[in-house]
């Protein structure tokens, strides 16, 4: 109890002095706050996008520039943690997510959006969030908050030979969305599963037991969170909506052709929306999709694309949009074309002239058979009756 009291005075002396360095004679509107935005996918590869702000108070930002930001052992890393100031962004995110996996993942998309720079000395994530730009342990720092924040236990890895960080989420169970092998570490008998968190790629970024192939079966020194920060002088706030929703229509003329000719692929984004590219993609038969090209949008969301097909088939094309930071993305309706291959067009136009030709022998050597004779309806002519001699 003690130990805690001190701590809570020591941070109320902070605080103080914090507030002593914001300059007098402004206004609480003139106070320059930092604000960060990210994009955040209702699952991965979902089709719902949600923008969530961050802001940072800039007595709160003072605050964490005056803190010790030395490290004495590895163990310090832990210090960096601060779950209860990104508090109210585990908060919003639990309104998007409801298990474990999809939260994870949706950190780890926030963390991807962060510019990737070197930075010496480390920095706490509030900081981070104010500079838009850091490294592997900063990335790190802000996922394992999170994490902790709302509730979900972290370990950080550190992979000293290599100069990386990692993190290990403890899920509860093995992640589901995982597109490669899933690796983790054993931390008194618990499974906690290795996260990435750097990368630029956040829509289809490193997710929850992913990891690159450097740091594959490569031992690493865990780091528990026992020493991370239990107190701070104030909370970010956050902020969540979903992107208003958009439609994308498909049209292709025409729509049955002969091979090697070409089809024009149209369209358009609704509401009109410019310069935003759309991948076009085609399922030929029962194969995978495959992209045709991209294609940028004009002053009023059309896009037009020249295509031929080199193979014959029932052919399904597809139009899709990523989105923006106003708008969900969207996928059109399938629009089917028929290719028809030269050889069976030749073939076809063979055995109907074939079977023309063949109507013209039949008709032409065909003989007309000779009507039979009628029975004649006159009445015949008798002989006279002879004539008796008297």
């Amino acid at each position: 109890m003690k130990s805690n009291y001190i701590k809570a005075v020591s941070v109320a002396v902070i605080a103080v002095i914090v507030l002593s360095l914001v300059p007098l004679g402004k206004t609480q509107g003139e106070t320059q706050d930092y604000t960060a935005s990210f994009l955040l996918l209702n699952r991965p590869d979902g089709d719902v996008t949600y923008e969530l702000n961050v802001t940072v108070p800039q007595v709160l930002y003072q605050y964490y520039t005056i803190q010790n930001h030395a490290l004495y052992s590895d163990s310090d890393f832990a210090k960096f943690v601060t779950p209860y100031t990104l508090k109210p962004i585990a908060d919003r995110l639990w309104q998007i997510y409801n298990n474990t996996e999809d939260f994870t993942n949706g950190v780890l998309m926030l963390v991807h959006q962060i510019t990737y720079r070197e930075v010496v000395p480390g920095k706490y994530p509030v900081e981070t969030l104010v500079a838009g730009n850091g490294d592997c342990d900063l990335f790190a720092y802000i996922a394992a908050s999170i994490l902790e924040a709302g509730g979900i236990p972290v370990v950080l890895l550190y992979y000293k030979t290599q100069l990386h960080m990692e993190i290990g989420v403890d899920l509860g169970s093995a992640p589901k969305e995982a597109r490669v092998s899933v690796y983790s570490v054993n931390v008194q008998n618990v499974s906690y599963y290795i996260a990435e968190c750097t990368g630029s790629k956040w829509r289809d970024g490193w997710r929850v037991g992913e990891t690159p192939i450097e740091y594959q079966n490569v031992s690493s020194q865990v780091i528990t969170l026992e020493n991370m920060e239990q107190s701070s002088v104030g909370q970010v706030s956050a902020s969540l909506r979903e992107l208003d929703p958009s439609t994308l229509a498909l049209q292709i003329i025409p729509s049955i052709l002969l091979e090697n000719n070409n089809v024009t692929i149209s369209g358009q984004i609704l509401p009109q929306t410019a310069n935003e590219n759309v991948t076009l993609q085609a399922k030929i038969n029962s194969d995978s999709w495959t992209t045709i090209a991209t294609v940028a949008t004009q002053a009023d969301g059309r896009f037009e694309y020249n295509w031929a097909p080199v193979t014959g088939g029932v052919i399904a094309v597809q139009a899709s949009w990523q989105g923006n930071r106003q708008y969900n993305g969207a996928t059109s309706a399938q629009t089917s074309i028929i290719i028809l291959p030269i050889f069976l067009v030749a073939l076809i136009v063979a055995l109907v002239l074939a079977v023309v030709i063949l109507a013209l022998v039949f008709i032409k050597t065909r003989r007309k058979k000779p009507e039979p004779a009628q029975p004649s309806t006159q009445p015949l002519e008798t002989a006279p009756a002879p004539i008796n001699p008297a």
